[in-house]
């Protein structure tokens, strides 16, 4: 398959709980990964995630996946 570029938008509540699995996910799928940006929004309890990939729509598909299976995580993913 082709690889493109696309986001991938994580909302994470509960960050002590959450962050770690997270952030397992995401190094396993790090040879997809061309930028990483998070931002903690604590006033309001949650963080963002932004992660730019290069990736086929399989690869990015099990990625989300895995990623939106997992409680407190919001994931949405556009590709380009």
């Amino acid at each position: 398959m082709e690889k493109r570029y696309g986001i991938v938008g994580i909302i994470v509540d509960k960050r002590r709980d959450a962050a770690p699995k997270v952030n397992d996910i995401l190094s396993n799928y790090g040879e997809l990964i061309v930028g990483r940006l998070g931002l903690p929004c604590r006033e309001k309890g949650f963080s963002f995630i932004v992660v730019v990939i290069e990736a086929d729509t399989d690869e990015l598909g099990a990625m989300t996946g895995k990623l939106g299976m997992l409680p407190d995580i919001k994931v949405k993913s556009l590709m380009i």
